[in-house]
């Protein structure tokens, strides 16, 4: 991994992202148009941000991560190795949110290795998102949600269980296949 000062050949940056000093990025990451890697946000090796992607200060994102165009990951939002963000996806880090709130405090989000959340999904802060579940485009996420679960809608319920490649094993809602 390395430092914005000291940026290795093998990352890529657009000449229209900024990547702040301080912030870290690992070999063959691709940084896209108008991207933007806060101070203290260390971003993997092999990972894409796509165009307008926002990742603020303190986030960690893991190796071979994706995140496709127009998302603002922010400050307490945690994502794993191989987590794939869809477009226009939300993070939020305030169960509160004011304009004016001096003692607010973030609330973490932890998106665990391998999951995939769809485009214009909304996750809520405060939730565990377990290893490869995935998220349906559009849901609204505002409880955990488990390993391999899919879950759908607004709010957000399970309706069946993924492999690791993403195919639905199974509908049953209340019982998962065994993974492995």
């Amino acid at each position: 991994m390395t430092d914005s000062n000291d940026r290795s050949a093998s990352v890529f940056v657009h000449p229209t992202a900024d990547v702040e000093d301080g912030a870290k990025v690992g070999d063959g990451t691709k940084v896209w148009h108008l991207a933007h890697i806060r101070s203290s946000a260390q971003v993997g090796a092999g990972c894409v941000i796509g165009r307008n992607v926002y990742v603020d200060a303190g986030v960690t994102v893991g190796d071979l991560v994706k995140i496709q165009n127009n998302v603002s990951v922010y400050q307490g939002v945690t994502l794993e190795d191989e987590v794939f963000v869809g477009p226009c996806a939300v993070f939020t880090n305030d169960f509160r949110p004011r304009a004016q709130n001096p003692d607010w405090t973030i609330t973490p989000t932890l998106v665990r290795r391998g999951a995939s959340i769809g485009a214009n999904a909304t996750l809520v802060c405060g939730i565990e998102v377990g290893e490869y579940a995935m998220i349906a485009a559009g849901s609204v996420v505002t409880r955990d949600v488990k390993p391999y679960q899919l879950v759908a809608g607004n709010p957000a319920r399970p309706k069946g269980w993924v492999d690791a490649k993403g195919e639905v094993v199974s509908r049953d809602v209340d019982n998962p296949p065994h993974q492995g």
